[in-house]
C-alpha cells in the first residue's frame, strides 16, 4: 500500500520534468504534481554550466527555470535531494530515496543522461574534471583559480566551451581530440575549421587526430600523454567524452529500450508502459518529421518534450513534432544555431553567405532533401530550413538557388 497518491509524478530534476510541471499547469491540470530531482538546486538550464556560469557571469538562481518559489505558488511538490529508487509501472508505483512509496496515474521519465568516463591510466589522478552539472561548473572554476594550463579531452560541446570559458578567465588551454578538427562530426570539415580558426585566434592549441592514451602525475595530474607521443602540460584537465542516457531506472522497471540505448516511446512520447511517457536526453521517439527514431540530446529538445509529454498525460493525443534546435557560444568570438537532428551522415554540403565574413548558413542535405542547417550569422535561414526539413521537400534541382544569398529562401518548395 502506497503512503500517497499524486496524479502527476515528474521524475528528473531537469528542464523536461519543468517544463511539464508548467505545461500541466497551464493547460488546466488540478490534480497534484510531484517533481523528484536528485540535485540539490530546482530545475536549471544546463547550457550555461560550460558558459555564463561557468565564467562567473550569471548567478546559480539565473540559471534555474522558475524561480525557487515559483513551484509553491503553482502548487507543485517539489523534492530536491531526492531520487527515484524503484519504478514499478505495472503498478504505478514509486519508491522514493526517503523510503517513501508513491503511487501515481500518469508519470514523466526524465532521468537525463550520465557523463561517459574515461578507463585510462591515470584517471583517477586529482585534478582530472567532468561537467554536467552546476556543482561541477563550481569544482572547475575554484580548481582553475590555482591552475594556468588547462588540457581538453574531447573536441565537441564541452570541450570547445569550456576551452573558451576558461581562456576568458585568463587561462592556457589545449584541446586533444580524435576528430580532425573541432565538431567535425557535428557540422562537417568546413564548418569546424572555422570553428577552430577563432579558438585558435584566441590562444587555443589543437591538436587533431589524436588520442588520449594516459594521465600522468603523482597524486594530481600533471601531464596528458597522447597515443601520436605528444606530453602536454596539464595543471588540470576537463573531460568532454559524450553521456550516455541514464536508464538505469528504467531498465529495471522493465520498460522497452531503442537502439541508441535510450528509452523507447513512440511520437507521442509514450513508453512501453502504460501511463508513463519520456522525455528529455534519455529518450529515443519516433520523429513524425523525420520519419525515423531519433534521440537528440539538447535543452531545447527537453523543454519541448516536456510541454509535449504534459498535453499528452491531459488527453491531447499530440505527437512530439518539434524540428530540433540546438545553439552554442565559444566565448563572445562566435555563436552558433543548428536545426536538425544530430546526422550519422550527409551527402551534399552546401553554404549560403561568406564563412569569411562570419555569416553563413551551412545546409546539409541527404538524398536531395534538407536534413540539417548551421546558422552562424545567418539566423534569418533557420526558419525556412525548419520548413524544408519538416516537408522532406526534395531540393536537388535548385541547389544553386539555396547557396544564392540574393534567393527568397521562401520561394523553395
Amino acid at each position: 500500500m502506497a503512503d500517497r497518491h499524486v496524479e502527476h509524478l515528474l521524475i528528473g530534476g531537469g528542464v523536461a520534468a519543468a517544463y511539464c510541471a508548467a505545461a500541466l499547469r497551464e493547460e488546466g491540470a488540478e490534480g497534484s504534481v510531484l517533481l523528484v530531482g536528485r540535485e540539490q538546486d530546482p530545475p536549471y538550464d544546463r547550457p550555461p554550466c560550460s558558459k555564463e556560469y561557468l565564467q562567473g557571469r550569471v548567478s546559480r538562481e539565473e540559471t534555474y527555470v522558475h524561480p525557487a518559489d515559483w513551484y509553491a505558488e503553482q502548487g507543485i511538490e517539489l523534492l530536491t535531494r531526492t531520487s527515484v529508487m524503484k519504478l514499478d509501472a505495472a503498478a504505478r508505483t514509486a519508491k522514493l530515496s526517503s523510503k517513501e512509496e508513491v503511487s501515481f496515474d500518469h508519470a514523466l521519465l526524465a532521468t537525463g543522461a550520465n557523463v561517459r568516463r574515461l578507463n585510462v591510466d591515470g584517471c583517477d589522478l586529482d585534478g582530472i574534471h567532468y561537467l554536467r552539472a552546476l556543482g561541477n561548473a563550481d569544482t572547475i572554476r575554484a580548481d582553475a583559480e590555482e591552475c594556468d594550463y588547462v588540457v581538453l579531452i574531447g573536441g565537441s560541446y564541452i570541450g570547445c566551451e569550456v576551452a573558451a570559458s576558461l581562456t576568458l578567465l585568463g587561462k592556457r588551454c589545449a584541446i586533444v581530440m580524435m576528430e580532425p578538427v573541432v565538431l567535425a562530426r557535428q557540422f562537417g570539415e568546413t564548418a569546424g575549421r572555422f570553428l577552430q580558426d577563432r579558438l585558435q585566434e584566441h590562444g587555443i592549441e589543437v591538436f587533431g587526430s589524436d588520442e588520449l592514451l594516459r594521465f600522468e602525475g603523482e597524486g594530481r595530474v600533471a601531464r596528458v600523454v597522447t597515443k601520436a607521443g605528444r606530453e602536454l602540460p596539464a595543471h588540470m584537465v576537463v573531460v568532454g567524452a559524450g553521456a550516455v542516457p541514464d536508464v538505469m531506472l528504467a531498465r529495471a522497471a522493465g520498460l522497452e529500450l531503442g537502439e541508441t540505448g535510450g528509452v523507447r516511446a513512440d511520437r507521442f512520447l509514450r513508453t512501453s508502459a502504460e501511463g508513463v511517457y519520456a522525455a528529455g536526453d534519455l529518450v529515443e521517439y519516433d520523429s513524425v518529421v523525420h520519419g525515423r527514431r531519433l534521440r537528440v540530446e539538447h535543452w531545447d529538445v527537453a523543454l519541448n518534450q516536456g510541454r509535449t509529454a504534459a498535453l499528452n498525460m491531459l488527453g491531447r493525443e499530440q505527437p512530439y513534432d518539434v524540428v530540433p534546435y540546438f545553439f552554442s557560444d565559444l566565448a563572445d568570438w562566435v555563436s552558433l544555431e543548428y536545426v536538425g537532428p544530430a546526422l550519422d551522415g550527409w551527402d551534399q554540403e552546401i553554404v549560403r553567405g561568406s564563412l569569411e565574413e562570419h555569416a553563413f548558413s551551412m545546409w546539409h542535405l541527404r538524398d536531395g532533401r534538407v536534413a540539417a542547417t548551421l546558422s552562424i550569422g545567418r539566423s534569418e535561414d533557420l526558419e525556412h530550413a525548419r520548413r524544408l526539413i519538416a516537408s522532406g521537400a526534395d531540393v536537388s534541382a535548385r541547389v544553386a538557388e539555396l547557396a544564392d544569398v540574393n534567393t527568397d529562401l521562401a520561394s523553395l518548395p
